[in-house]
């Protein structure tokens, strides 16, 4: 924690010492068009690259290189190891796709997106999935990174949409979309979802409402109306194996924004959500899934406010030289959100079928799983967000944010946390991460970055972790700690269409 803020107060002031000198940044020459369009056709994507050291870890995969940078929910990745690594998608995910706007006749026009993501350093579509066959039945301190994701080499992991588009009469859209959630807290997280320093960026819990594999709805149909300053909105799917939920799923959307300030709210209700259990879960050599079965229930408000400060200023002959726009104003925002989560056990119990990308549930004539009773009673989590970001006109941002999450005590399979906090899983905890973030946009398309972020599972939420009071077998060795702690650093630059 005392790295975190010493790094978050030396990036302070360097800039405010640049600023008050009013000193010109440089900024490099941008080879890339204003405009790529084609036909209503425009390629979109990023490239996010970097290095990355972690206090408290575990390496990277052969298969899946992802850095684990938030240990939360199932991975349960405080090992004990300090990882020094190069990295990927530190502020967010690698992909390619293209979008589609193109004018059809009088106020309509056909809207479409197609897009993946990818992972840089192994040249592979993003595979989370994968990385848990990789891990099966590995012991613990032997595994490498792994994490349950909605991204599981599907051809299009992200999203595949087309519909329709009217100022007047709002947006249709059918096909793979996010999820009103995930599109809200990409809005009014203040670190846009970042992997490396945002909880509601690498964990997919919020975002999928309990579940990861539910952030993105596959066969659903998505309305979205504007009414001057108003939004509202209503989403569906029918479900099905191999996309994240095996019930329907409904949610609605309502915001709005007056000058400065904009808010949103989302309901979500979610049948047969696909929850993936840990790797240690599945038998050494396995290519089947281990997962629990729950209905989701949440509901979540989310908001910001910005000052503009100052006026634009005119380009400098320096500005003028790299063809840059004029310096626009600064700008100070706050975030601030919370989301309530209840699951339970699925009205109707699931005993066969897919996880996202494909890949086979477990099912055990003994044991049946996916598991339909791991909700016994209801779990419940509630997240908290809040931070403020500073955005000088010249490029440079300084992000601050705090993340808290609590969960209940719940009864899972019908066994009760009784002998200590960290005795099980299903047992009352909680998670804590600070994270400071400077970005600094080279141009358009190029920015460059540095962050840091501590965090800290708790009780509950740290069962099963290595060096905690009781360790479930095979997941490490046992200690007297209640809590577990990790620093992750991460430095890289991004490339955006």
């Amino acid at each position: 924690m005392k790295k975190a803020l010493a790094i978050a107060l030396a990036m302070t002031g360097l800039a405010g010492s640049a600023y008050a000198a009013d000193w010109t940044p440089p900024k490099i020459p941008d080879p890339i068009p204003d405009n790529l369009t084609w036909y209503g056709i425009t390629p979109i994507g990023a490239l996010d690259l970097g290095y990355a050291y972690q206090t408290n870890g575990r390496p990277l995969g052969s298969i899946v290189s992802g850095l684990e940078f938030i240990p939360f929910t199932t991975t349960r990745n405080y090992t004990g190891q300090s990882v020094s690594t190069i990295a990927h998608s530190g502020l967010q995910q690698s992909f390619i796709g293209l979008k589609v706007e193109e004018p059809l006749w009088a106020d309509w026009k056909f809207v479409a997106r197609a897009d993946t993501g990818v992972d840089p350093l192994q040249g592979k579509l993003s595979d989370g999935c994968s990385s848990f066959i990789q891990n099966a039945g590995i012991a613990y301190a032997a595994q490498t990174s792994n994490a349950d994701s909605g991204r599981c080499g599907q051809a299009f992991n992200s999203q595949l949409f087309g519909g329709v588009s009217n100022k007047q009469y709002g947006t249709l859209t059918i096909g793979r979309q996010n999820s009103f959630q995930l599109d809200g807290i990409a809005q009014y997280d203040p670190l846009a979802l970042s992997y490396a320093f945002s909880l509601l960026g690498y964990s997919g819990t919020d975002g999928g409402m309990g579940s990861t594999q539910a952030a993105r709805w596959d066969n659903s149909a998505k309305y979205v109306y504007d009414f001057g300053p108003i939004t509202a909105g209503a989403m569906y799917s029918n479900g099905g194996s191999a996309t994240g939920f095996f019930g329907n799923a409904y949610g609605f959307m309502f915001g709005g924004h007056i000058g400065g300030f904009s808010a949103e709210a989302v309901w979500t209700k979610e049948n047969g959500a696909v929850n993936l259990q840990s790797s240690a879960n599945d038998a050494l050599g396995s290519t089947t899934l281990a997962a629990s079965i729950s209905d989701n229930t949440g509901w979540s408000v989310m908001g910001k406010y910005t000052w503009q400060l100052g006026n634009p200023t005119a380009p400098s002959m320096y500005t003028k030289a790299v063809k840059a726009e004029p310096t626009p104003a600064d700008r100070f925002s706050i975030f601030a959100g919370y989301t309530n989560i209840s699951q339970s056990n699925p009205g109707t119990p699931v005993l066969f079928g897919q996880a996202a990308g494909g890949y086979q549930l477990t099912v055990n004539a003994a044991t049946p799983l996916p598991d339909n009773n791991a909700f016994t009673t209801a779990k419940i989590l509630n997240v908290y967000w809040a931070g403020a970001k500073y955005e000088f006109g010249w490029g440079l941002s300084l992000t601050g944010a705090y993340y808290h999450v609590d969960q209940n005590q719940f009864i899972a399979d019908n066994l009760v946390c009784t002998t200590g906090p960290t005795q099980r899983t299903d047992c009352a905890g909680s998670f804590d991460q600070v994270s400071f973030l400077a970005d600094y946009a080279l141009n358009k398309h190029f920015d460059v970055y540095s962050g840091v972020t501590w965090g800290r599972v708790k009780d509950g939420l740290a069962a099963t972790f290595p060096g905690t009071v009781s360790v479930k077998a095979g997941f490490g060795t046992p200690g007297t700690a209640t809590s577990i702690e990790t620093v992750s650093m991460m430095t890289g630059f991004r490339f955006k269409l």
